[in-house]
């Protein structure tokens, strides 16, 4: 009985240490905010931009992202921002009626659904970032370096 409990007191010290070496990266914190609506009237999809703690309307809905980050380029792409939804109604009154996180990975997890209008989160962006690195292929067919004594094709 000894042993079993040496054992699970092992199993779970090195779990801990394993835990506390991995460290995960920081979420990238973007300014802006980047939505597209659908009017299912109208049958018209748009989309839009905001300034993360800025209101943007889209027909009698007020959208306002209080946060949106996404991971570094380094690890699996995640775009995730806080959202907070209000309907106009006639009387000018505001209704909340979508308080959550949606994710542009999974646009049809946690999106707006709305009888009339459906929203939901594209990306996030930093229009001061720089440009991510552009990987440019080379065919391998085509070479540009030929040599100065290769006969001309008859």
């Amino acid at each position: 009985m000894n042993r079993l409990v040496w054992f699970s007191l092992a199993i779970s010290v090195g779990t801990l240490s394993i835990g506390a070496t991995s460290a995960a990266a920081e979420d990238i914190k973007n300014p802006v905010a980047v939505f597209a609506g659908l009017d299912k009237i109208m049958g018209i999809t748009k989309n839009f931009e905001e300034k993360v703690g800025q209101d943007v309307k889209f027909s009698n809905l007020v959208i306002k992202a209080e946060v949106c980050n996404t991971t570094p380029i380094s690890e699996d792409p995640k775009t995730a921002a806080f959202v907070e939804i209000d309907e106009i109604r006639k009387d000018d009154s505001k209704k909340r009626i979508f308080s959550g996180w949606m994710f542009a990975e999974s646009p049809g997890l946690n999106g707006l659904e709305h009888p009339v209008l459906d929203v939901w989160l594209v990306g996030c962006k930093d229009p001061n970032a720089p440009p991510p690195p552009v990987e440019i292929e080379v065919d391998p067919l085509q070479t540009t370096d030929k040599p100065a004594d290769t006969p001309a094709p008859d």
